[in-house]
């Protein structure tokens, strides 16, 4: 399953239209969400089933494709049944049990609802009005079939309003074995550390942008009015503004996880990475802006879907003492966080970050002995595999 993002390009009378249909995709989930709540022993059928109940008790929701109902239901589904595993799995902490939406921002047809009129221009048939609207992009739809499109998403961004098209296709490539291996540390001070000592920096971007993006946040604040139904045009205008540099930073980042992800994944057979738990590590105060400037849940969700794509493993290895322990013998080297270089009494001297790609590399490849043929660790010494990696560098 493959996805392809276009702009609409619409009449104001037509983004209005698609605001209704998101409004009302979002009251149809949050009265399926309640419906569950108030009867015990609901499953996912009921909820689709509930839908049509739903259309004949108000009229908007009538409007609204039947197939465009039931996704709003899988979608309220999708909440119930994640909470249901969480509390099934012994989950520590909050179980997530599901919440209303506030402010949603997409609605998502199935196989009716829509007609593709050509590859840069498609119609909904709804009674919502959106009617043709035009694509905008450098994807085309003419290769794939009309049965291939499973699914046709509306999403409302700071920046316009975007149609993703899902297309259930193969998307699997066959490439020619590198035999290489590499393993990645994830540190702050550099983006990533690999086991052949080569570092990539961290771009930074939202520290980069974070002035500006504080005076749009402060030109934001003076226009709001407290208890004003509704706030002026100028508030508005200014919280566009404001949204629209947030988007900017976040797309800098997601690029530049891809572009590092995919030269990785081209580069190497097998990739190690760190499996972290990132949602308990943003929990430290101290760190948390620069750990979630750095994106590492975005390189890794990149890296696992290029390593599916082009049929290349990659593992994720516990990061219990990557840094403590030597990748020559094997000892552990305590060292708090300010000591930057791995000095051990086998005589190896390294930087922190290698020794820990080095370890990450060696229990990867434990995992996974036959990932690259006849190279194992058990026909070289720990620190021959590096002779095997390549450097990740980011394409251009």
């Amino acid at each position: 399953m493959i996805v392809h993002e276009f702009k609409i390009k619409a009449k104001p009378v037509q983004y209005k239209a698609i605001d209704e249909a998101i409004l009302t995709a979002q009251f149809i989930r949050n009265k399926c969400l309640r419906y569950w709540m108030d009867n015990k022993g609901v499953s996912k059928y009921d909820l689709n089933k509930y839908c049509a109940v739903l259309a004949k008790e108000h009229s908007f929701a009538n409007e609204l494709n039947s197939m465009a109902r039931q996704s709003s239901a899988e979608r309220a589904w999708s909440s119930i049944s994640r909470f249901y595993d969480n509390c099934k799995s012994g989950k520590l902490g909050k179980k997530g049990f599901p919440k209303f939406k506030k402010h949603s921002r997409s609605v998502e047809y199935k196989t009716s609802g829509w007609k593709l009129l050509d590859p840069k221009q498609i119609q909904f048939t709804d009674k919502k009005g959106i009617g043709k609207v035009k694509l905008v992009g450098t994807w085309e739809l003419s290769f794939y079939s009309v049965d291939q499109i499973k699914r046709v998403r509306l999403v409302k961004r700071a920046d316009g309003y975007y149609a993703q098209i899902c297309i259930n296709v193969d998307v699997r490539i066959d490439v020619e074995p590198s035999q290489n291996a590499i393993g990645l540390d994830l540190v702050l001070k550099y983006f990533i550390a690999d086991s052949k000592g080569n570092t990539e920096y961290c771009p930074q971007f939202y520290r980069k942008a974070e002035r500006h993006l504080n005076r749009a946040n402060r030109r934001k604040s003076k226009k709001y009015r407290q208890g004003a139904k509704p706030q002026s045009h100028n508030y508005h205008k200014a919280r566009n503004q404001y949204a629209r540099k947030h988007l900017r930073v976040s797309r800098q980042r997601t690029e530049y996880c891809k572009r590092l992800a995919y030269s990785a994944i081209q580069s190497n057979d097998l990739v190690a990475y760190e499996d972290l738990n990132v949602k308990g590590l943003v929990r430290n105060r101290h760190l948390a802006k620069s750990i979630s400037d750095a994106g590492w849940s975005t390189f890794r969700r990149w890296l696992e879907y290029f390593g599916v794509k082009y049929g290349k493993v990659t593992v994720a290895v516990p990061p219990h003492y990557t840094s403590q322990e030597c990748s020559s013998c094997g000892q552990i080297v305590k060292k708090s966080l300010s000591t930057r270089a791995h000095l051990c009494e086998c005589g190896c001297e390294l930087d922190r970050d290698h020794n820990a790609a080095i370890n990450i590399l060696q229990r990867g490849l434990r995992q996974y002995p036959g990932a690259l043929g006849n190279l194992t660790l058990q026909e070289t010494d720990p620190l021959a595999v590096l002779d095997t990696s390549c450097t990740v560098t980011v394409r251009r």
